[in-house]
């Protein structure tokens, strides 16, 4: 559910400008060629590629490349509903942050505190695990995903898992290779953090973002999915590669997934979100300013509370967190500190090549204007 992997090809570019300013005479006109030049690069992978792009001139444009269902022939426009994967981390670290701030929980409450006895093993010990090493991946818990159990994920497709099962699951793992910072990427870590604010709120976490960001921000398009297999219309139909051939596995129960990855989106709720949150309207300043603290993750980038730091994006102060669904969804995005600018990727195949997509990212939010 995480990582700049993956990318797709785009057969047909067709766009939409969404919300646009308004041009005075004083005002410079949108300059839609850095767009342009980045749905031309996209157009050598192989996938449907929802695109959205944020900026101060052009306001939010939606559109896209390639095919959102292989077997219609349905065309990518930008408005399609996927799933986001590992970004809905920023989502529940808000919510937990937001928690923080009204005095619930502090970030450094243990484990054991909110959940006592769950996490005791030979190498694990919840009274020494604190809420933010949950949220920074500094725990040093397994990942869930690392159980035999899911080394083939498709036999569980249909399967309802909730999360506490995951967390038992990474409990009989040996302890992960860490970074030198300690660093070390687990969704279980955050389905951790769900049920804490499940034990805190007497809510589950998808109840809490839902009241919390989507309906305080409006967002029509951002769903919960608890067990429905299926995503709202129109739909990103996502693909993964099996004998040599791309297969459709849109449907399927991410229940597994909680409050690591299971939230369904488009780029234009996602980009309001981001927005939202760099822009101060979702945390107060103080848990904004926890939640941007960051430390080096394992791939050389940097890592806050549900944030991922980018140092590849051209030198500008650039936030988001990237996605991928065993299904095939995968999310990129990339927003600027002060949330003036942003760009936006659902992509529907895991085959793709993500150097393309970081280039092509970091080349458009440089000029974008």
């Amino acid at each position: 559910m995480r990582g700049w992997t993956s990318a797709a090809v785009a057969l047909v570019v067709t766009a939409s400008l969404a919300v646009a300013p308004v041009a005075s005479a004083t005002t410079p006109p949108c300059e839609t060629k850095p767009i342009q030049t980045a749905l031309k690069a996209l157009r050598s992978i192989d996938a449907g590629i929802a695109v959205t792009v944020k900026s101060p001139r052009c306001g939010v444009w939606n559109g896209g490349v390639g095919l959102a269902d292989r077997r219609t022939g349905r065309k990518v426009v930008g408005d399609e509903h996927g799933r986001i994967g590992s970004d809905t981390k920023a989502w529940t670290a808000t919510v937990v942050l937001q928690l923080v701030g009204e005095g619930k929980i502090k970030l450094d409450d243990t484990v054991d505190q909110h959940l006592p006895g769950l996490i005791r093993t030979e190498h694990h010990d919840g009274r020494k695990i604190t809420i933010r090493q949950l949220l920074q991946h500094t725990s040093g818990l397994p990942d869930y995903l690392d159980a035999p159990f899911w080394a083939d994920e498709e036999a569980h497709r249909w399967d309802h898992i909730e999360p506490l099962r995951t967390v038992e699951q990474a409990l009989t793992l040996p302890p992960p290779d860490r970074a030198p910072s300690g660093f070390a990427y687990a969704n279980t870590n955050y389905n951790l953090a769900g049920l804490i604010v499940t034990k805190v709120t007497g809510r589950g976490i998808g109840t809490e973002i839902d009241r919390r960001i989507i309906k305080r921000l409006g967002l029509c398009e951002t769903s919960w999915p608890g067990d429905r297999t299926t995503i709202p219309k129109p739909d990103l139909r996502s693909y993964v590669e099996r004998a040599g051939k791309l297969v459709d596995r849109t449907e399927w129960n991410t229940s597994e997934a909680d409050a690591s990855g299971a939230l369904i989106s488009t780029g234009a709720d996602t980009t309001a979100f981001w927005t939202a949150l760099l822009t101060g309207k979702l945390l107060a300043p103080a848990q904004l300013a926890e939640m941007k603290r960051t430390i080096p993750d394992d791939s050389g980038q940097d890592y806050g509370l549900g944030v991922e730091g980018y140092r590849h994006i051209r030198g500008l102060a650039t936030w988001g967190h990237s996605g991928s669904m065993a299904g095939g969804h995968k999310f990129r995005n990339a927003v600027t500190d002060d949330g003036q600018r942003a760009v936006t990727l659902l992509i529907n195949t895991d085959t793709f090549n993500s150097d393309v997509v970081d280039s092509v990212i970091g080349d458009l939010i440089r000029d974008l204007r």
